[in-house]
């Protein structure tokens, strides 16, 4: 079992994962910083839910809703013709739900720490809503971002539970690293996964490390 096939597929779901929560994950942020919805704190509650559920509970569930009986695997079925579960595309799905509170509350927070005062400007000087997001609160909120995506791509590549759940252990298909490691334990391999988990070690410490750095240097700024 070589090294590059699970990181390479890993470092792939990761990247697909984050820029889809990227994507859905900004909008949501926004409207969670900017509501007084009654529905807020629920909708909070959803999406902080895979921060407190174990990985195992969460991938049960998903492999019953994403299963080809499941109400949206069914669905796909007789659209594609094939599963959702054990294939890429599921593990992105269960990889969005699963990492979305990491993306969607570093966005969240920087959006509310925005003064108020410079999208009022902007909408006297007759700028839509839409504009104003992108051209005053998006890069104001940088440092959100930067911590959306670098926390987004970093726990999606260190799961397990969900991964295994949905994904099973599909060479090439849906054996991610975590998955290869557990492979090498459960067969004594120890060299092979020590050389697997210190490569998540690494990668881990120097991606935070960066985003720390970067924060720092854009609150200098």
């Amino acid at each position: 079992m070589n090294l590059f096939g699970p990181l390479w597929l890993s470092a792939q779901l990761a990247l697909v994962t984050t820029i889809i929560l990227v994507i859905i994950g900004a909008p949501l942020a926004w409207w969670l910083a900017r509501t007084s919805s009654r529905v807020k704190p629920a909708i909070q509650a959803v999406v902080a839910m895979p921060i407190v559920l174990p990985p195992t509970v969460l991938g049960f569930y998903l492999l019953i809703l994403l299963g080809p009986n499941g109400a949206v695997g069914s669905w796909w079925v007789q659209l594609t013709g094939s599963a959702l579960t054990f294939s890429f595309t599921g593990l992105v799905i269960a990889s969005c739900i699963y990492s979305l509170p990491f993306a969607v509350q570093p966005m969240q927070n920087a959006f509310e720490s925005l003064p108020k005062k410079y999208l009022e400007r902007a909408w006297t000087l007759g700028a839509s809503r839409l504009d104003a997001f992108f051209s005053i609160a998006v890069p104001l909120s940088v440092r959100g971002f930067v911590s959306a995506i670098v926390l987004s791509f970093a726990h999606t590549l260190g799961e397990f539970g969900v991964v295994l759940m949905v994904g099973g252990n599909i060479p090439g298909e849906t054996r991610v690293v975590s998955i290869a490691i557990y492979d090498h334990v459960e067969t004594l391999n120890y060299a092979a996964a020590h050389r697997m988990s210190l490569v998540l070690v690494a990668f881990a410490f120097v991606v935070l490390a960066t985003m720390f750095v970067i924060n720092r240097r854009w609150s200098e700024r």
